[in-house]
């Protein structure tokens, strides 16, 4: 039996031979060279253990006498003594493996390969794939194992299980590195493609080779997606993907990512790409001036570690700078756009040619005959996301889809859009599609603005001072339809005659005939806080049916006759006969309107 001294010599020998294998591989065959070396053994090997299979798997193996013969590497867990040594976490001894009665592949391999005793040892480190392992050690004789020999071999295997956590945990550290490498490397790239103007495909190329994901952007300003490859290519390939992605999917994929980056909850979109097939991704908002302006989604599901989140971090940047081009050009055009709208429709021009070559350089050209399609938005809180950018996308994508040129201006909660007309196309005909696109725009419109929004669409007009009283007429009927509660495709037949009344209100004869009619008893109300003004449109407005408008006001019928004679002995107005029941009830009709009228400063 080894003295101490002598063991504690040999351990120290084994820690100094296993802790200068850096390899994994290395490391394992010389913790069996060494078990062997320093104990009564012969043959020694290194299994994993695949509980999950029934497996135990040799992954390094020591026999200097039969190294030109093919070896068993595979065992059934049920033959072999490895899972009984791991579920007991204590050495598994046989004495004589050839008479061994439990573990008959170890008798059968015995006879084959001319061993005795065989120990079999856990250990408490794990292999590449997490899988437990175990070390056996066989002698070609019977040998008897004292409880100081199982000590010895369990500090050998002990010590060679840091040795391998030392060395995963330097491949981990290895690798680790290599990807900061890789990762630092490509963002690097991206920023430089980024800088020298490079399209955003190149970008997201990069990115998805990073991420080793398919990864898509969506710009909510330019409306456009940009896709790296398909998330799924068994189901898609790339050019079926981006099918996918330009039809009603897509719409409804930029629709769910657009409502999804609004929210502060975790950022998983299942996107739903037909029935009963869904995608999952995860979704990043991109910002620009701390407004979103579009998402970077990754398909799949990747592990979420520090590094990944640090590229993806850093893509965000340079995809974000990317969009800013988008936003900034949106911005430009839609300011520059509307400045010179304003200034035509409030007549604030000086010279009407400076104008009109301005409106050229914009590709605007105002004396050619154009009609006027304005569209209100339907009133929404004023902390709620400013959808102009893509009712402005899906504007010019149903123009183009029926073949017709348009403009777009952005006027504050609402849409003006100038449709030239073709001079080589028939007037009825030219008029006839507009008409229908109008209808289809505000169909389309309304799921992304939350309900259908007003849309009145304009007579042909040619010049700036036309186009200045075509937009007066035109938001005519938007006051009138908000009052009325209406929404929809508009035009004059659908709000009766208010339009007509409402235009005339403007003229000095009306204006003249509403002060004759009841300007007195308007100026009196105001000066005395009386409520004559209001008794007599509920008296009118009930058929100057006492009794009936005394109940409606709350009044006791005599109380109602008092002030209908004070009215008629203050301002000598008299409603008995149908000609001057006629002319106040007008009267207060277009005083109406021209009250409710909204101040300028609302349109923009």
């Amino acid at each position: 039996m080894p003295d101490p001294l002598s063991r504690m010599s040999s351990l120290r020998d084994v820690a100094s031979r296993i802790i200068t294998d850096a390899d994994v591989d290395s490391l394992l065959n010389g913790l069996i060279e060494q078990a062997c070396r320093h104990g009564p053994w012969d043959l020694g090997a290194i299994m994993s253990v695949d509980i999950a299979h029934g497996d135990a798997l040799v992954i390094a193996r020591r026999d200097p006498s039969l190294l030109g013969r093919r070896l068993e590497d595979r065992w059934e867990l049920a033959t072999s003594p490895a899972l009984v040594a791991l579920q007991r976490n204590e050495p598994v001894y046989i004495r004589d493996a050839r008479e061994t009665t439990e573990f008959l592949g170890y008798r059968r391999e015995a006879h084959e390969r001319g061993y005795r005793t065989v120990l079999v040892l856990p250990m408490s480190s794990r292999d590449m794939q997490g899988r437990p392992m175990v070390l056996t050690v066989s002698a070609r004789r019977i040998v008897d194992v004292s409880a100081d020999d199982l000590a010895f071999m369990s500090m050998i295997v002990h010590l060679g299980a840091i040795a391998i956590d030392r060395a995963h945990h330097q491949r981990a550290q290895a690798a680790a590195s290599a990807q900061l490498r890789r990762v630092l490397g490509v963002q690097s790239a991206m920023l430089q493609e980024v800088l020298a103007g490079g399209s955003m495909e190149t970008l997201i190329e990069m990115l998805s080779d990073l991420l080793d994901a398919s990864v898509l952007v969506i710009d909510f300003y330019g409306g456009a997606i940009f896709s790296s490859r398909s998330p799924d290519r068994g189901m898609y390939d790339l050019d079926a993907w981006r099918a996918v992605l330009d039809g009603p999917a897509g719409m409804r994929l930029r629709e769910d990512v657009r409502e999804l980056t609004t929210r502060n909850t975790q950022r998983r979109l299942a996107f739903e790409v037909s029935e009963g097939q869904k995608l999952s991704a995860s979704v990043e908002p991109l910002s620009v001036d701390g407004e979103i302006v579009g998402a970077l989604l990754s398909f799949g599901d990747g592990e979420h570690n520090d590094l990944r989140m640090l590229a993806i971090e850093n893509a965000k940047f340079a995809v974000s700078v990317q969009l800013m081009r988008s936003v900034i050009r949106f911005r430009a055009e839609t300011r520059t756009l509307t400045e010179l709208f304003f200034e035509i429709v409030e007549r604030r021009w000086r010279d009407a040619n400076d104008v009109l070559e301005r409106a050229r350089r914009l590709g605007l050209s105002l004396t050619t005959p154009t009609r006027l399609l304005v569209v209100d938005y339907p009133h929404r809180p004023a902390a709620s996301e400013n959808r102009s950018a893509e009712c402005n996308r899906v504007t010019a994508m149903l123009a183009a889809q029926q073949k017709l040129a348009v403009h777009t201006i952005t006027v504050g909660e609402g849409l003006v859009c100038l449709l030239p007309l073709d001079g080589g196309t028939d007037e009825s005909v030219a008029n006839a599609a507009m008409t229908a696109f109008g209808r289809r725009l505000c169909s389309t419109l309304a799921p992304l603005l939350g309900r259908e929004p007003i849309l009145v669409l304009g007579d042909t007009f040619a010049g700036l001072e036309a186009l200045a009283k075509e937009w007066e007429r035109c938001w005519r009927m938007i006051k009138i339809a908000r009052g009325m509660g209406k929404s929809g495709a508009l035009s004059v037949p659908d709000l009766g005659p208010l339009p007509l009344l409402i235009g005339a209100a403007d003229s000095p004869d009306v204006r003249a005939f509403m002060t004759g009619t009841i300007g007195p008893l308007i100026e009196y109300d105001q000066g005395h806080h009386t409520p004559y003004m209001e008794t007599l449109s509920a008296y009118i407005r009930h058929g100057c049916r006492s009794q009936a408008c005394a109940d409606a006001m709350g009044l006791h019928v005599t109380t109602l006759r008092y002030r209908l004679s004070r009215i008629s002995d203050l301002f000598g107005i008299d409603v008995e006969t149908p000609e001057r029941r006629f002319a106040v009830e007008l009267a207060l009709q277009l005083h109406k309107l021209v009250e409710s009228r909204l101040p300028a400063d609302q349109v923009t």
